[in-house]
This record gives structure tokens, C-alpha cells and sequence, in this order.
């Protein structure tokens, strides 16, 4: 997709706010859609479609959890870690993963294949632990669950 087709949306997108800025949530979402992240040339292009700057759009896109400012791999893993996840053994389910994948939170597995990251809160707290993999959420998840997801997503 051309940088002038995205554009083209995101001015559509600005058309049906009072405030165009209030299209930088959209616009964010439906790069990072197009790019599978949010890098320093998606940020500017946001940006310049909205008539703002990158640095404003970074700094909207760094405090959302959905949004990636580094790439990710080919499956997303998201455990979260909010009180009500934590109460119930978050820290065994991550720790879980961490060795079944072989990676720390924020990393991605050498193949490119999964990135696993912790999330403040899913909004699934009376479902804990809550994992979101892939944006489908999975609960409760126990650590002795997360072999057999491993194994779903290799095979996915």
C-alpha cells in the first residue's frame, strides 16, 4: 500500500471528528495494521497525514499497550500482569513461557515466530491469568497450560 493511499484514509478517518487529533488513535491503529508496527517512517507518516508531529504520535502509540513501537514476531503472547492476574499466579504463567520459549518479556524468539510481552491489564480480571495470543484471550490460563499452547502455535 502506497504512503498516499494511507493517507488518503487517514484524512477520511480526520474528516469525522470535530478535532483531527482525534483521529491519532485510528491512524496509529491502521498503520500499524498496514506495517505490523509502528516504526520511526509509519510514526511520520502518521504524523504528517494528521498535521502533527512524530514525536506526539510516539508519544500516544508508547502509552497504549497495542501498539508496537519495535517489531514483532508472527504470533503476539500477552500475559497479563494487573493485580487481579497476579493474585492468581501470573508470574508462574509468564515464567512458563519464558521457558518454553526461551525468552524474557519484550523479546521475540531467533526464528521471528513469537514475541512475548506482559500487558498492565486484558480487562478479563475475573478470568485470571488472562494470556491474549494472537488478540484471542485465553482464561483462566495456568502455567501447566502453557506447554500445549507453545505447541498450538508452533503448528499454527
Amino acid at each position: 500500500m502506497s504512503t498516499r493511499t494511507l493517507a488518503r484514509e487517514i484524512e477520511a478517518m480526520m474528516a469525522r471528528y470535530p478535532d483531527g487529533r482525534s483521529a491519532t488513535l485510528p491512524a496509529l491503529r491502521l498503520a500499524q495494521e498496514r506495517y505490523g508496527w509502528l516504526s520511526p517512517d509509519a510514526l511520520r507518516e502518521v504524523a504528517d497525514a494528521l498535521g502533527t508531529t512524530p514525536a506526539y504520535c510516539e508519544s500516544v502509540a508508547s502509552f497504549y499497550d497495542m501498539f508496537h513501537l519495535a517489531p514483532v514476531g508472527r504470533h503476539l503472547v500477552e500475559v497479563c500482569t494487573n493485580i487481579s492476574c497476579a493474585l492468581v499466579g501470573a508470574q508462574r504463567v509468564l515464567e512458563a513461557f519464558q521457558a518454553e520459549l526461551g525468552i524474557g518479556p519484550g523479546e521475540t524468539t531467533e526464528d521471528g515466530e513469537v514475541t512475548l510481552r506482559t500487558v498492565e491489564c486484558a480487562g478479563g480480571c475475573g478470568w485470571g491469568t488472562v494470556v491474549v495470543v494472537d488478540h484471542r484471550y485465553r482464561e483462566p490460563v495456568q502455567a501447566e497450560d502453557v506447554p500445549a499452547i507453545v505447541e498450538d502455535l508452533r503448528h499454527a
